[in-house]
């Protein structure tokens, strides 16, 4: 049986490997098509904060997913989740931002959450959405959200040993918590060496949670 269109909007190609593989493992009867707009993440470098300009861009795109048939939006870069959000608001079908249902899954968890990126302007974004949905739970976060130099360089280079080695270094270094969010799609092939030196920590992925949820959704 044919299931829902699902349309992925990527800012980087790193993300897309990742959210093909949770599809494929855990709905693969979702029809998944892929739109990228690889300005983005540059461009969000180069501004220093989501404007309004990036908000607008986000509208384009859930339109253009719309205007193709798909029964959800999926972005797959974490740094946007403010534009996204507002973006949406108007949206006629589920738009889901990339981290949201890691998020819920993390504090259903508990409330002392750390975390791993390696585009640091994701930091900022995930912060943000954590306090939100924490504040609509009644509940206050404890925040340890790390940013991991030269991870994500080595994995655009070809080294994924390198990438998970620096990641899991990384968690090796945090103390106490509940949960180690790995904050970006691209990090996803990190995650068994994270969770070897997470001191039996949950880890989570955005990849897998955003499937469960869109399926939880549509299915």
């Amino acid at each position: 049986m044919t299931g829902p269109r699902i349309q992925l909007i990527h800012a980087v190609t790193a993300a897309q490997a990742p959210i093909h593989d949770a599809f494929r493992r855990l709905w693969p009867e979702a029809r998944i098509a892929d739109v990228a707009d690889y300005a983005l993440a540059p461009d969000l470098a180069a501004a220093g904060r989501l404007t309004d300009d990036f908000t607008g861009r986000m509208a384009t795109l859930i339109a253009y997913g719309v205007a193709c048939g798909a029964d959800a939006v999926l972005f797959t870069c974490s740094a946007f989740g403010a534009a996204i959000e507002r973006a949406r608001r108007d949206a006629r079908i589920p738009v889901l931002k990339p981290d949201e249902a890691m998020i819920e899954k993390a504090l259903a968890l508990g409330c002392r959450i750390g975390g791993l990126a390696t585009f640091q302007p994701t930091i900022a974004s995930l912060e943000a959405e954590l306090t939100a949905a924490a504040g609509k739970r009644g509940v206050a976060a404890t925040l340890d959200i790390r940013y991991v130099p030269g991870a994500l360089d080595a994995l655009n280079a070809g080294d994924g040993a390198g990438h998970d080695a620096l990641l899991a270094d990384a968690a090796a270094g945090m103390t106490g918590g509940d949960v180690i969010l790995l904050a970006q799609f691209s990090m996803v092939g990190a995650r068994d060496a994270v969770a070897a030196k997470a001191g039996g920590r949950h880890v989570l992925t955005a990849p897998d949670e955003a499937v469960g949820k869109l399926r939880s959704l549509l299915d």
